[in-house]
């Protein structure tokens, strides 16, 4: 009795569900209907999506970012605008990914000198990715910085293409590349791209010194009507001879300031000289209608006296008058002079002149009248 039986048969294991049975389909819980997907998924891991301290809206905002495509932007503003939380909660939310590895977030200076923010998202914390997604992390940082997309869109997947989280964890290698690396130097001014230049304006036809001159006062008074109206001297120096030919054209200071101060737009202005540029050249008025010269006034000569008739005339000298000159009959001539008679022939006529003559019954005594003679 004491001798084991090795032939005897082995007792029946009890069927425990879950463990022998695994399809058994349970009585209460979710029930999935799955399908599989072939195209447009996102590969995320349940350490993230089953999280037990990241809080619901920052465990949806780390699968939304581990979907999107590379270059996208995930900044506060963005996903306040995408989703209806506001900027408050979405930026809690990314703290938490933030502190437990699924998100990281640098500041950088890239080529051309400006700061932006590197959003580098982990599907794995604490595990680095290949050198491909490195590269595109790095090109996305770029494409960022200009204000396009055109060097992310080159590293982006073909329409159809499985858009995995693993790629976004690979810009983690990033971080160690760069914390050995020099920081980005300010290019040189040689090597800084051309300024763009103004636009043209218009040149006056006399460019008269004087004219360029109130111009200029002209310009540089412009601050005082707006502040943001501030010229250098090298865009006075532009913009001067384009003043003078609106002065050119008969109008006053006043109405060229007017002209380029009314109608200003209320955000900042980046170039005031770009915009008074536009305003010049757009704006020219016509020019003045053509007028005939007027002309000279005639000289008014001081009044004289003639020496030969003692009349009044107008003349640059004194001397003699029109008509003492041509000998004009209708003309105020000298009179003629007289001849005096002697004593012998004035005394008959004196007698005869001197006799009374009777009219009626008045006597009448004539006298001879006193003649005069011209010296």
């Amino acid at each position: 009795m004491d001798t084991e039986n090795p032939s005897a048969s082995t007792c029946a294991e009890s069927r425990i569900p879950g463990e022998n049975h695994p399809h058994e389909r349970h009585q209460s819980g979710v029930v999935h209907d799955n399908v599989r997907h072939t195209e447009k998924f996102t590969v995320i891991g349940n350490h993230l999506i089953q999280h037990k301290e990241l809080s619901g809206l920052a465990i949806g905002l780390g699968c939304y970012i581990q979907s999107v495509r590379r270059g996208t932007s995930v900044d506060i503003k963005t996903l306040a605008a995408r989703f209806p939380e506001g900027p408050t909660r979405i930026a809690a939310a990314l703290r938490e990914l933030e502190t437990h590895g699924y998100l990281r977030r640098t500041r950088v200076r890239v080529e051309t000198g400006h700061i932006v923010t590197r959003t580098v998202s982990c599907n794995r914390p604490g595990h680095h990715g290949t050198a491909d997604a490195t590269e595109a992390a790095g090109t996305a940082v770029a494409a960022e910085a200009t204000g396009t997309t055109e060097a992310a869109d080159a590293h982006r997947p073909p329409a159809g293409h499985h858009s995995t989280a693993d790629t976004a964890c690979a810009a983690g290698t990033a971080d160690a590349a760069s914390a050995h690396r020099p920081p980005a130097r300010r290019p040189a001014s040689a090597e800084r791209p051309p300024r763009k230049a103004l636009p043209a304006v218009p040149r006056p036809a006399y460019p008269s010194p004087t004219l360029l001159h109130t111009a200029t006062d002209l310009l540089a008074g412009l601050r005082r009507v707006d502040p943001r109206l501030l010229l250098s001297a090298t865009d006075a120096e532009h913009l001067a001879p384009g003043v003078a030919a609106w002065l050119e054209r008969d109008l006053t200071p006043t109405d060229v300031r007017h002209a380029l101060t009314s109608d200003l737009p209320n955000e900042p202005l980046r170039r005031p000289a770009a915009l008074l540029a536009h305003r010049l050249a757009a704006q020219l008025p016509p020019p003045p209608p053509f007028r005939a010269p007027a002309p000279p006034p005639a000289v008014r000569h001081p009044l004289q006296n003639c020496e030969g008739c003692d009349r009044g005339f107008r003349g640059p000298e004194p001397g003699h008058c029109r008509g003492c000159r041509t000998g004009d009959a209708t003309g105020p001539l000298r009179p003629p002079p007289v001849a005096l008679p002697s004593e012998e022939s004035a005394a008959p006529a004196l007698s005869q002149a001197s006799r009374p003559v009777r009219e009626g019954r008045e006597l009448v005594v004539t006298r001879p009248s006193r003649v005069s003679c011209a010296t």
